[in-house]
């Protein structure tokens, strides 16, 4: 019986010192993976900056431009201050004022006490004090020549690629010694340099005076 016993002993013991090898090659695959993973930077989930509406950069007595197909200036934006935000790249401009050009016709100005212009630099909101003024057309080979024409209203929203001065809010228009007003706005065509008016037109037209050219 003690025979046995020994027997049984021994073979648990050969059977462990079996073991062993397994068991310290799971330790040292254990060990490295442990410090395989303290010592790796931790992998976080890629996730996009949050931006701010708030400036990055602001430009003091600034300008910006656009160009035609033939390289020349077709618009220009100016501004005692322009304030550039970095989540939509807007910009908000204090005392705008914008020139269109279209030669050989004189150039047309819009301005305004403040202005917001989008970040594709297509669509200009010009509120408080809002003005457009055509000086005026001498005569050219196919059209007659105009008196100087001056539109008035609180806000205007200039489309800078359609070449389109819109409002909808109420507008005075003085071209000459015309007077006109429209409740409901109106929209200035830069290429025709024509106004068209909106809702209710009430005012003066007078006649080209004697000798006015």
């Amino acid at each position: 019986m003690e025979w046995n016993l020994q027997r049984v002993k021994v073979g648990i013991l050969r059977t462990l010192l079996g073991l062993t090898p397994l068991a310290l090659m799971l330790g040292l695959t254990l060990a490295t993976y442990w410090l395989v993973e303290k010592n790796s930077p931790s992998i976080l989930p890629s996730i996009a900056p949050v931006r701010l509406h708030v400036p990055d950069y602001t430009i003091t007595n600034g300008a910006l431009s656009t160009l035609n197909e033939l390289g020349e200036t077709k618009n220009r934006v100016i501004g005692k201050q322009l304030i550039h935000y970095e989540d939509d790249a807007t910009i908000d401009i204090k005392a705008p004022r914008m020139r269109s050009f279209q030669p050989p016709k004189v150039p047309v100005s819009v301005q305004a006490d403040i202005g917001h212009l989008d970040g594709d630099i297509s669509i200009l909101d010009l509120s408080g004090n809002a003005e457009i003024l055509r000086p005026a057309q001498p005569a050219l080979e196919n059209q007659k020549a105009a008196p100087q024409m001056i539109a008035l209203s609180d806000y205007f929203q200039v489309l800078i690629n359609d070449d389109l001065i819109n409002t909808r809010y109420p507008l005075i228009l003085e071209q000459g010694f015309s007077i006109l007003t429209s409740n409901e706005g109106g929209s200035f065509n830069n290429v025709t340099q024509t106004m068209t008016l909106f809702g209710k037109v009430k005012g003066r037209i007078e006649r080209e005076q004697q000798g006015q050219r």
